[in-house]
């Protein structure tokens, strides 16, 4: 009886043990085909927890696996290693908004997703620390680094200063130390993507964001706040600015594909069920990516 419970025990252990390696890495498929990730940002649960305007935002990004790129970019969407979001998900930080959020993300979602906190999420006038210890108990702090695909992703918190009274604000001193001492650590050359809540024309500070990235291979900088897709350039580095689900707004999310040498941001419309075709919201670049075995890529189109 005893020799059959240790090798049940041993059996689970084994199963547990294999889940726990496999979770969140690519599959070999997925690593010849490059990684794929979606991002948004902006979720504004309503206070009452009312989060429906999120739905179709995430049966979208659910239902895009398969779908056919536009022709001058080729292949098909993958399977994504993860969803992004970038802050603000609440509209104020309570427990319902939370909650609504949390449930829609881990139950609804059919993805892993990631989270950086907006200047909502932190409560403005009224400061809460609701989300923030949510992000911290999720995540193991406010600002933290991942890796997938051969890629080291920054998630880069900046506390927002409510005593500016303005959107435009600084990327602060705590956040840019962040990005400075992490990126020493990386390995030479190793591709990395930083993410932050404010977007490009958000930053009243680019100039020392530039410079915190020194000369690592930063692939772009991920961005929010303004709730529209964008790309920005500003000395040589590309801000990717994602799209909001909120009503008013394009109903977008975008679709963000790696691989050795080429990376594409392009937005789609899951209203009209279209691609983005506005050069403005697309990146489409050569890079010096992940190695990534077997694949070849085709030339981006500039």
């Amino acid at each position: 009886m005893n020799t059959c419970k240790m090798r049940l025990t041993t059996a689970i252990m084994a199963l547990v043990g294999l889940v726990t390696t496999t979770w969140g890495t690519d599959s070999p498929s997925e690593t010849r085909a490059g990684l794929t990730f979606f991002g948004w940002s902006d979720q504004h649960v309503q206070v009452d927890g009312d989060g429906g305007h999120l739905v179709p935002a995430i049966e979208a990004m659910n239902g895009l696996p398969g779908r056919a790129y536009p022709e001058a970019i080729g292949g098909v969407v993958g399977k994504p290693a993860f969803v992004f979001g970038l802050g603000d998900i609440t509209e104020w930080p309570t427990r319902a908004a939370l909650n609504t959020y949390e449930q829609l993300i881990t139950q609804r979602l059919k993805f892993r997703s990631y989270d950086v906190a907006g200047n909502h999420d932190s409560g403005g006038n009224s400061p809460s620390r609701t989300v923030l210890d949510w992000l911290i108990a999720r995540h193991g702090g406010l600002s933290y680094t991942f890796e997938k695909g051969g890629v080291l992703f920054v998630a880069v918190y900046s506390e927002y200063d409510e005593s500016l009274n303005s959107p435009a604000q600084p990327i602060t001193k705590k956040a840019l130390d962040y990005i400075r001492k992490t990126l020493a650590k990386a390995p030479k050359g190793k591709p990395v993507i930083v993410a932050t809540h404010l977007c490009f024309d958000s930053i009243t500070n680019r100039d020392e964001v530039v410079d915190a990235l020194g000369d690592a291979n930063v692939l772009m900088v991920l961005g929010g706040h303004y709730h529209k897709a964008n790309v920005r350039q500003y000395r040589g580095v590309h801000f990717v600015q994602l799209p909001s689900p909120t009503p008013n707004f394009p109903n977008e999310v975008t679709v963000i594909r790696i691989t050795s040498d080429r990376l594409v941001a392009i937005p789609f419309n899951y209203d009209t069920g279209q691609w983005a075709t506005d050069k403005r919201k697309i990146l489409d670049k050569p890079i010096k990516g992940p190695a990534i075995p077997g694949h070849q890529e085709q030339p981006a189109v500039r």
